[in-house]
């Protein structure tokens, strides 16, 4: 079956229904909480990673810190290891964007009036309006700035999405309906040919991540992607015995395929 990808406005209610969706047709649901505990139990160096860098808007040294990059290339691979499931509603973490190539992947943004917004979360959390104001305006601020940061993009764009709900003009069932008919229709692009394709992503994704939090290599301009069906690497390196490391490590990572380097010495 198909992936479910869901970006919200803080206050739209995209978790409860994405929760719906997932529970409705077996899919299992990825969101904030188990991507933690996930990425926590790669060992103590992704630990650290978690504890310092979330979704929230990078500052000006983020931006260019060697943590964040290695942090969002080992969300990345994560994510990517749940779309390799199929089955699966995966919420936020720019999955839209790092998905978007993918015909069998369903990309759904959620969005509401601001005003409703308000009453929810006041509802939800049982806070006043001006709080709840200030923490719909912060949320939806951290999750641009991440995805700006991240993936160049703008996170409220509707070219990066299939689907755009207005949560408030149409009821919970009309919208659940309409997103189960689209996943139906992707279904169709769910073929051998595209998870293949899929796969070589992924392991093009663990490729990065295991250099970039390598220590023993610095490689901040790294970029892996596969060409056919072999895996390609590009960027600068420092030296050869840095080209030797980067590529033996991705040739280690890449099993039995083809990996091409074309690195250069900066």
């Amino acid at each position: 079956m198909p992936i479910l990808t869901i970006s919200r406005q803080h206050g739209s209610p995209g978790k409860e229904i994405g929760l719906e969706i997932a529970k409705d047709m077996g899919y299992e649901y990825i969101a904030h909480k188990r991507m933690v505990q996930d990425l926590k139990e790669g060992g103590n160096d992704w630990q650290k990673l978690v504890m310092e860098f979330g979704e929230h808007d990078p500052n000006m040294w983020e931006r260019y810190d060697w943590g964040f990059e290695a942090f969002t290339a080992i969300v990345h691979s994560l994510i990517l290891k749940y779309a390799l499931k199929d089955n699966v509603v995966i919420m936020g973490r720019g999955a839209n964007f790092l998905l978007e190539n993918v015909p069998y992947a369903l990309r759904v943004r959620f969005e509401a009036p601001l005003e409703r917004r308000i009453k929810y979360i006041m509802d939800r959390e049982d806070i006043d309006e001006q709080t709840a104001k200030w923490f719909i305006q912060k949320m939806d601020k951290e999750s641009g700035g991440y995805v700006k940061t991240v993936f160049k993009k703008s996170w409220d764009d509707p070219r990066s999405y299939d689907l755009v709900i207005n949560t408030a003009a149409q009821s919970k069932d009309l919208i659940i309906k309409v997103i189960k008919d689209a996943i139906a229709e992707k279904d169709r692009y769910n073929t051998e040919e595209n998870r293949k394709i899929m796969k070589l992503w992924s392991v093009a994704a663990d490729i990065r991540a295991g250099i970039l939090t390598n220590a023993k290599i610095h490689s901040p301009t790294l970029q892996v992607e596969p060409v056919g069906e072999t895996i390609v690497l590009r960027g600068l390196t420092h030296s050869p015995k840095e080209h030797n490391a980067i590529e033996a490590e991705a040739k280690r990572l890449a099993g039995d395929i083809p990996v091409k380097c074309l690195l250069f010495y900066r």
